[in-house]
């Protein structure tokens, strides 16, 4: 199949694409100055409970991330999509950081003195505020668990989609620079691009080719969706991993949002598990309650990878678990060392005070100061990330020259 900018309706497609842009633009866009960003650097070692985190892990994701950002050019911004101009040049370009990663690659096997040391005297931690607030909203992900075969029965009834050869997406940015990091999805129909189809448009007809794989739970089937990858087991016992591949461009609704304007669930009962029982429970409505969400992911499965690490992320480097922190791309750069400070998962006197990296994204993760933790696989990052939803702040580690000009 060729690419769709190979095809005949490839004209036909920019025109509809520029005058997509020039329609929603204004829906998308938020101006640098209606967020009131401010910027404070401060020493490293004195970020609260710094000395106490073992930040061994931390720095092994951050030389995976190094490895990755290898590939830019010298003079490239460490990301393209930030829209805040101060925090374009707080994270500055790949030359400012390649010196650092290269140390950082070369220490191998380091000591936690080494460690620390390293971030101590090349990095300056700065705390970000928005607004006049230095406190946001902290969630957590994992890969999530469920039961999977590669042939349908009764028992393996719903579908897990590969992506579809029809779906196009398109970064908006490349047509209009201030809608850097937005993204739009649909097909192509008589040399116009229209929406995809909604998410119980796909669970009506689907290509059976695009079969990946068959659950044996429908909830389970949509829980996946939300936290974008998991592990399969099949009859035999072994495992498939699951990761993201694509979505459909229809805005994510909340079910749980659903279900509490209906009197379903009480606001303060509302959690993922308490999601998953009402939909059991209720069969007879559960399939419409899951419609709700228009939002549709696709998946790929992986092969030959770590499984002490999580899929990769948005910067296409393996998650590390409890390590890796999905951040918002309008305002930060993957692979950046990030202090996080906020409470322990279902324990509001304990508090979580350790070095994070930026490795992945998310669609509900809108804001300066918004992060979703990545906590791994197995009955306890599950619960971890479920119980997270916390008020926290963040300090970006950035190169001392880099931090130079702020107070």
């Amino acid at each position: 199949m060729r690419p769709f900018w190979q095809s005949p309706y490839a004209p036909a497609l920019l025109v509809a694409l520029l005058f997509a842009v020039a329609l929603i633009g204004p829906l998308f866009w938020k101006g640098p100055g209606q967020d009131q960003l401010a910027l404070s650097a401060h020493a490293v070692a004195n970020l609260n409970g710094w000395k106490q985190d073992d930040k061994a892990g931390a720095f092994a994701a951050f030389v995976r991330s190094c490895e990755r950002h290898s590939r830019k050019p010298k003079d490239q911004p460490l990301s393209e999509r930030i829209q805040s101009a101060a925090l374009q040049a707080l994270y500055g370009t790949w030359e400012d950081w390649q010196p650092l990663c290269s140390q950082a690659s070369a220490m191998g096997e380091a000591s936690p003195e080494s460690i620390a040391a390293f971030f101590e005297q090349n990095f300056m931690a700065v705390q970000i505020k928005s607004d006049g607030e230095s406190t946001g909203l902290f969630t957590g992900y994992h890969e999530y668990y469920l039961r999977g075969a590669r042939e349908q029965s009764e028992k393996y009834a719903t579908p897990l989609l590969r992506r579809p050869d029809d779906l196009v997406t398109v970064n908006l940015g490349s047509f209009r620079p201030e809608l850097r990091g937005e993204n739009l999805a649909g097909r192509l129909a008589d040399g116009r691009l229209v929406p995809y189809a909604t998410r119980a448009e796909i669970g009506a007809e689907f290509d059976a080719d695009n079969v990946l794989l068959w659950a044996a739970d429908p909830v389970d089937a949509f829980f996946l969706q939300i936290q974008g990858s998991g592990r399969a087991e099949l009859p035999d016992g072994t495992f498939v991993m699951l990761n993201y591949a694509a979505q459909n461009g229809h805005p994510y609704t909340s079910i749980g949002r659903v279900l509490i304007d209906e009197g379903a669930l009480q606001r303060e009962d509302v959690t993922a598990d308490s999601i998953k029982d009402w939909l059991r429970n209720n069969p007879a409505d559960a399939e419409r309650i899951m419609h709700e969400n228009a939002s549709y992911v696709f998946f790929r499965i992986l092969e030959d990878v770590d499984p002490d690490l999580g899929p990769p992320g948005a910067q296409d480097v393996p998650l590390s678990p409890e390590r890796s922190l999905a951040i918002d791309l309008r305002y930060h750069a993957l692979g950046v060392p990030i202090w996080l400070e906020t409470d322990v998962p279902g324990d509001g006197d304990a508090h979580l005070k350790r070095l994070m990296v930026s490795q992945d994204t998310g669609g509900a993760i809108r804001g300066p100061i918004r992060g979703d933790v990545f906590w791994g696989f197995g009955p306890r990052a599950e619960a971890m990330a479920g119980d997270m939803k916390h008020q926290g702040r963040i300090y970006v580690l950035v190169p001392k020259h880099l931090a130079a000009s702020l107070d």
